[in-house]
């Protein structure tokens, strides 16, 4: 019997729905995970047809991080390379998202921790379930947050409350991460898939330039000053005001109808 796909793939008006599928095992990642994730985040960037990806999990939970079973230091021999897991499989999968020129939207269907949380917070939008929980659960395990945690918890939260979720490894509830500001908006439970699946196809049938160009200038923003970032906005809307979309906009403006963006 085949092992099943550890990612589940559909396309459907526009949209790249991506589901991680190891629910019996949390959707922890494996070296195979990691790989599947990819090939379709590298086809995303390739591929005109998909003008957003929504990523989700199967079962009762997101995704919790690492797949520990092969980890056992009871068995004995060398301690991992845990540098080498980052470069070789993390890292490749979190630089995709933060690079795609389309919206990434997250469905945070349960327990999302470790790099799990941390994969979610690198999507663009983050819906999640009320039951979910968020847990940067590294120092339990004598670790740091990886996965660009150390990098987005301060940037989202603020110093003080990234410490002590880091060092405390604590539980942040759906509600209270919207109200922190992590997340976009937390659901009922029953509605998360239609409200994520929803929003990704609206991002799917918009000006896909212009929403990739809106993505990237806000990511880099931190990294500028003003002047720089009036540069790049200046720069970014050169090429956004030569989009066939910027024309089908102002003409469906100018003519009181819904505008009908083909991603160009």
């Amino acid at each position: 019997m085949s092992e099943p796909e550890t990612v589940l793939v559909e396309l459907d008006q526009g949209v790249l729905r991506l589901t991680l599928n190891r629910p019996d095992k949390l959707n922890s990642f494996t070296p195979e995970m990691h790989m599947a994730l990819r090939a379709q985040l590298t086809r995303a960037h390739d591929d005109d047809d998909i003008r957003a990806v929504l990523l989700t999990g199967a079962g009762r939970g997101f995704c919790a991080g690492q797949d520990l079973g092969d980890r056992d230091p009871r068995k004995g021999g060398p301690a991992p390379d845990l540098g080498a897991t980052l470069e070789q499989y993390y890292n490749p999968n979190l630089r995709l998202i933060r690079n795609l020129a389309k919206p990434v939207v997250c469905a945070v269907n349960g327990v999302a921790a470790g790099a799990g949380a941390n994969l979610a917070l690198a999507c663009d939008i983050v819906l999640a379930a009320r039951s979910a929980r968020f847990i940067q659960s590294f120092a339990r395990i004598g670790l740091i947050p990886d996965a660009g945690g150390s990098w987005s918890l301060p940037r989202i939260l603020g110093e003080p409350r990234a410490k002590a979720l880091a060092l405390l490894a604590e539980p942040v509830g759906a509600e209270q991460a919207e109200a922190w500001g992590m997340i976009w908006r937390a659901v009922d439970d029953a509605d998360l898939d239609a409200e994520a699946l929803a929003i990704a196809r609206q991002l799917a049938a918009g000006p896909t330039l212009g929403l990739g160009l809106t993505k990237q200038l806000i990511q880099d923003a931190a990294g500028r000053d003003l002047d720089a970032q009036l540069d790049a906005e200046r720069d970014a809307q050169q090429q956004a005001g030569r989009s066939a979309d910027y024309a089908e906009g102002v003409t469906a403006f100018l003519e009181k109808r819904q505008a009908r963006f083909t991603g160009r």
